[in-house]
């Protein structure tokens, strides 16, 4: 029943005799052309991907060893993006970087979207104690830049990945309790809702089958999005020294080994750091674009 009338909104749409199947199967047409059309983004995303998760596809340096008498070489075709002061291929330690990168930021992003979905979804259906409670959790929390919170709890624990994912997780919590708070306070006074709740639904049952359905689609645009913020919050902490220890190629750590050979090699720092915005770029794009399919 409560099914119904969640699609009875959508009924008027259709022309008189229309089914529900050819309009559904033209939604999803329609969806499929729209991803397609966003080829630009999803290639080199799935680039990134790759690279993370085989760097040997697309080099066969070593990016820990390098050859002494190659170093500071400028970008050629044996060496995209040039080599360091140790004579180490920098385009292969972007690409083993990668994995580093992502699966820090995919850890702060983890933790972020769980911890502030839970906690802005016990907001808005919990009763008015609860959304004081977490709603003044998360005015503190956005009191204080992200990027503050992320280095005060980098520094208080051991530097390195988990503590970063740690910390750049737990700034980004207020985020999506906000969001997704606003979210279901939104879809909850939909007439479908309402209708479902009066023909007899149950708050578990109306939650999951009408509400959270739902705020998928924002919080994964949010979360798209946040992905790009983590990447960079990340690479600005390695870059202040707070992320893996050298050798280990780590994005933020390459552009603070070059930093030292600006006037000689642009290379080291400009090419990894065109990497960084690329990544930050087409994340937020990719974000705005997972916002427009779930807009209802």
């Amino acid at each position: 029943m409560s099914l119904l009338t969640e699609r009875g909104n959508t009924a008027v749409d259709l022309a008189p005799g229309a089914g529900l199947l050819p309009a559904r199967t033209a939604t999803r047409g329609g969806k499929l052309f729209g991803w397609l059309g966003n080829w630009w983004v999803l290639i080199p995303l799935a680039i990134l991907l790759a690279w993370a998760v085989a760097p040997g596809l697309f080099t066969g340096q070593d990016p820990l060893t390098g050859v002494p008498q190659q170093k500071l070489a400028e970008p050629s075709l044996a060496h995209p993006f040039g080599t360091d002061h140790l004579g180490r291929d920098v385009y292969a330690r972007v690409i083993h970087g990668t994995s580093q990168t992502l699966m820090t930021a995919g850890l702060a992003c983890l933790i972020g979207s769980v911890v502030g979905s839970l906690l802005g979804l016990l907001a808005a259906t919990a009763g008015r104690f609860a959304d004081s409670v977490a709603m003044r959790f998360v005015d503190v929390v956005l009191a204080v830049p992200a990027f503050l919170i992320a280095l005060i709890l980098v520094t208080a624990t051991e530097p390195g990945p988990f503590s970063l994912g740690l910390g750049v997780g737990i700034a980004s919590i207020a985020a999506f309790a906000r969001l997704v708070r606003t979210e279901v306070l939104r879809v909850r006074s939909r007439d479908f809702v309402q209708a479902a709740l009066m023909s007899g639904g149950g708050y578990l049952t109306v939650l999951r089958r009408h509400i959270i359905p739902h705020v998928i689609g924002p919080v994964l645009a949010l979360l798209a999005v946040d992905l790009g913020a983590a990447i960079l919050a990340i690479s600005g902490l390695g870059f202040l020294g707070f992320g893996s220890p050298p050798p280990t190629p780590e994005w933020g750590l390459l552009i603070s080994e070059g930093r030292q050979y600006l006037t000689v090699a642009w290379w080291l720092t400009t090419l990894p750091g065109l990497v960084i915005v690329a990544a930050v770029m087409l994340t937020a794009v990719l974000g705005r674009a997972i916002n427009k399919a779930f807009r209802f």
